[in-house]
């Protein structure tokens, strides 16, 4: 797993310090999680400072986008006018939408409705009502660099159930956040948020979950959030990724659509909340890049 340098020698990642001070001692626990057995990140996986930079510049699109949704958003609103919201911002300040055309998506958002999980492809002829949670789940390219949240919206007189819904998804993203730091496990943040959404009578979405990310849009690994404590991989300081648990209110199975290849719903017809952070791992802890 280490490279072949010298304890005393620049470190690798081009930081300009020893390597034994820089990802010396990252490389000695890294190996001694892969000797008990573990699953654990390749030099490629981790970002160096500059690369962060990237990121972190990224993302500084990715939230002002976001907090202009936040702003204009509410009923009467189509979901094409939050794509062109969105388009002409990110464009406005150098940045082009990660989603459009990436794997032949049409547009430059996700806009996800009450009981759409995710993928959800705006349109003229679909307008925000009274009553309806949504999910805007923004991504960014900005000079080559990825960022990529989300976030709920409750719009107007929204049921005490599907507020309930929201609020329970997003504490589960933020207990996640909480089991970031080096040394732990992404089964480690992956079980507390499984156990605080079916503590509320909630389910997770098991197929999809959330990514490294960074230098491409989705990366290395996947990212569950049903596994068990003590599993998945080893979290080292420079991993990049996303936290955005799916919480259905009744079953977790879900379906796509075979017209648009697309848009993912609940199989019961019951509403998903989700909400999205990207974070860097650092050696004491977490990074927020993007909210």
């Amino acid at each position: 797993m280490s490279h072949k340098i010298g304890r005393n020698d620049p470190c690798f990642c081009g930081s300009g310090k020893k390597y034994k001070v820089c990802h010396g001692p990252i490389d000695d626990m890294i190996e001694g999680a892969r000797l008990k057995g573990h699953l654990v990140p390749s030099h490629d996986m981790l970002k160096t400072e500059e690369q962060l930079q990237g990121i972190r510049e990224s993302s500084r699109i990715n939230i002002a986008v976001l907090d202009y949704v936040e702003s204009h958003i509410g009923a009467g609103v189509t979901t094409e006018e939050i794509d062109t919201w969105v388009y002409d911002i990110t464009t406005g300040m150098g940045g082009i939408p990660a989603p459009l055309n990436y794997d032949g998506y049409p547009k430059s958002v996700c806009v996800s409705i009450n009981e759409v999980v995710c993928h959800g492809i705006p349109s003229p002829d679909v307008v925000l009502q009274d009553g309806d949670i949504v999910n805007v789940d923004v991504s960014t390219v900005y000079k080559g660099f990825f960022s990529d949240s989300s976030r709920m919206f409750c719009i107007g007189n929204v049921s005490p159930e599907k507020k309930k819904l929201v609020e329970v998804a997003k504490e589960c993203m933020m207990l996640g956040l909480e089991q970031v730091k080096p040394g732990n496990f992404l089964g480690d943040m992956a079980a507390v948020i499984s156990q605080h959404a079916h503590e509320n009578g909630y389910t997770v979405v098991r197929e999809i979950g959330g990514h490294a990310i960074g230098l491409e849009f989705h990366e290395d690994p996947f990212v569950s959030y049903v596994a068990p404590k003590g599993t998945e991989m080893l979290m080292v300081p420079g991993m990049v990724f996303t936290i955005e648990p799916m919480i259905n209110m009744g079953g977790y199975e879900i379906s796509v659509d075979d017209e648009d290849g697309w848009t993912v719903t609940t199989d019961d017809g019951l509403p998903s909340a989700q909400w999205e952070i990207t974070v860097a791992v650092t050696k004491t802890g977490y990074e927020i890049l993007t909210y």
